[in-house]
């Protein structure tokens, strides 16, 4: 059975189904995030979107259990599992204390390390890293460490890539679409399972996020899709133990990686927290240049898909080189269009 096909279409469709139902929740209980001077929309919105897509992989969840999608698990794999399914839920749990109560940025943080931890525990531990010219190497007592800044910090920066109408949603999907394929590739089907069920309720959401969007994920949405991800690259390709497997992760979700990481460093020189709010993202620096959200997003999703036939032809996947054509050529595209209207805009002014 087509497990990964079924996630995928069940995901969506519950995404699809009960987003409106979340949103008309919201508006009358006035969950809403209201604009500011830092933010992009103008008029309130319904932040719980969250609540949907993490809906829609719980009951996915379930009935691939049910079905026997689950069955016969090595103990090792079934603590993996719950490793990233319950860690998953403690992530969105987080974001949805955020969304609901504003929880300080230090407690936010105190909670996901907490989590964090706990998922390593449960064998969702990055045990290699791959050095230059000497291949794999043990990491042995950093591996803690290691793992928890890996997952807390994609949960993160998932969760700052979402300033825009369905950026984080799109580049989510896309990075799942490629742990899909890939995992497929290695022969790691509870892994592709996972990805499918995450890539159908992020493309799903992006019915009602898209702009101009209807609803926004909120922090919920957004830690539990970053964390997700990154336990999947984990427990899906890391846990290979091999020099291509381990650094697979960082492609596929290389662009919130470099945006997130960017951000921080820059913060952290001028002596700033990390967590201030500012406009130094791309998304935001390209709005300064004149750029429609439209434009910005779609030009970011070329990026996505880009490093992702990268990670695809590092993988070997039949067909990857064509792919990684296409992407680059798409990618060249869109960059020449960003630079022509950011032109267009400096000979207006």
């Amino acid at each position: 059975m087509p497990y990964h096909l079924v996630a995928f279409l069940i995901s969506a469709f519950v995404v699809l189904w009960s987003t409106p139902i979340v949103k008309k929740i919201g508006l009358r209980s006035g969950y809403v995030d209201l604009p500011d001077p830092r933010k992009v929309h103008k008029r309130p919105m319904v932040r719980l979107g969250g609540i949907s897509i993490f809906i829609g992989n719980i009951v996915t969840w379930i009935i691939i259990w049910i079905s026997g999608g689950f069955s016969e698990l090595p103990l090792a794999s079934a603590y993996e599992l719950l490793g990233v399914t319950g860690g998953g839920l403690c992530f969105f749990l987080i974001g949805l204390l955020d969304d609901l109560f504003t929880l300080s940025p230090f407690l936010r943080l105190a909670l996901q390390i907490g989590v964090a931890v706990l998922a390593w525990y449960a064998g969702v531990s990055i045990d290699f890293s791959t050095v230059p010219f000497h291949g794999l190497v043990e990491l042995g007592w950093l591996s803690l460490p290691i793992t928890v800044i890996w997952l807390v910090g994609m949960a993160n920066a998932m969760n700052f890539m979402d300033g825009l109408d369905g950026l984080a949603a799109g580049i989510a999907g896309i990075a799942a679409v490629i742990m899909l394929m890939v995992t497929l590739f290695m022969n790691q089907p509870i892994a592709a399972v996972l990805a499918a069920t995450l890539a159908g309720g992020a493309l799903g959401f992006l019915r009602y996020n898209f702009n101009p969007a209807q609803i926004f994920m909120g922090d919920g949405g957004a830690y539990f899709m970053g964390f997700t991800l990154a336990a999947l690259g984990v427990v899906g390709l890391v846990k290979s133990v091999t020099t291509v497997a381990v650094v697979l992760p960082f492609l596929i979700l290389a662009l919130p990686i470099v945006d997130t990481s960017a951000v921080v460093l820059a913060r952290l020189s001028q002596g700033k927290s990390p967590f201030a709010a500012d406009k130094r993202h791309i998304h935001h620096r390209l709005l300064q240049a004149g750029l429609s959200q439209r434009s910005i997003v779609l030009f970011l999703y070329s990026i996505a898909f880009w490093v992702g036939s990268l990670a695809t032809t590092f993988a070997g996947l039949p067909g990857s080189k064509a792919y990684a054509i296409g992407a680059t050529l798409l990618l060249g595209y869109s960059s020449w269009q960003v630079w022509r209207r950011i032109q267009d805009k400096s000979s207006v002014e």
